[in-house]
């Protein structure tokens, strides 16, 4: 039997029966090709994911850190609380800055809105460098209510584990870590700030976990090429600066 030929024009079938008000048969032909990008970029995010899951161990941590926290020293192991995973992440907001990074600030505000569910199935504890006295001041004052804060202040924590670069200067971070018959091990760091940026892009090493910027990539204009948190000037936002 020969093989039937599609004219170009002719009426696509839609992967599904919805139609929205008005819309015209060119937008649901081009919405049903996004709708297959759509689902395999949503089957790459859950094959990365089971990859992360699958790596083997990660090196033991050479000590259990002690921060500084709300109520006195605290130390790393003790940060799982009644969870056998800790996620950390490293904020930009050191001793010698005035203001936190715009971005960190920016993302720990949309996981803030999220802490009492992530709480529920992990630990995660939000770290940076200066005094806890103003970490916590920060933290009020960005009504970050539900979320743990410690001081890395006395340890080299950052250092160990890319919290902070070679020449010292900050840089945001996450890090996994899990307890296995009583000792602590790195199962997870994000190292794409050391591989560097796609042409006209920022690192955007936090993109999955930053609400922002997934919700303003659904609009027309997108996250814009000359806009970043709390700057006008997107030549003066920067992910890595002066600790």
């Amino acid at each position: 039997m020969p093989r039937q030929i599609l004219k170009t024009d002719a009426p696509q079938r839609s992967l599904h029966g919805f139609r929205f008000p008005n819309e015209s048969d060119a937008y649901r032909q081009a919405r049903d090709a996004l709708l297959e990008e759509e689902i395999e970029l949503r089957r790459q995010i859950e094959r990365i994911a089971a990859q992360r899951r699958a790596l083997p161990i990660g090196g033991r941590v050479p000590e259990d850190y002690v921060f500084e926290g709300e109520v006195g020293p605290v130390r790393l192991s003790h940060l799982f609380g009644d969870h056998d995973t800790l996620i950390t992440y490293n904020l930009m907001f050191g001793p010698r800055r005035e203001r936190p990074c715009p971005a960190c600030a920016s993302l720990v505000s949309g996981l803030a809105g999220e802490a009492r569910e992530i709480a529920e199935r992990v630990s995660f504890v939000v770290i940076a460098k200066s005094p806890i006295e103003r970490i916590l001041g920060l933290a009020r004052e960005r009504g970050w209510s539900d979320l743990r804060f410690v001081s890395s202040g006395a340890n080299s924590f950052n250092r160990d584990y890319r919290g902070e670069t070679e020449t010292g200067n900050e840089s945001p971070q996450f890090n996994v870590f899990t307890r296995r018959d009583g000792h602590v091990h790195q199962t997870y760091g994000g190292e794409l700030m050391l591989v560097g940026a796609d042409p006209d892009q920022a690192p955007r090493a936090g993109d999955l976990m930053w609400p922002l910027w997934n919700l303003l990539d659904l609009g027309p204009a997108g996250r814009g090429q000359n806009w970043a948190p709390d700057e006008t000037d997107a030549s003066r936002f920067h992910f890595l600066g002066d600790a």
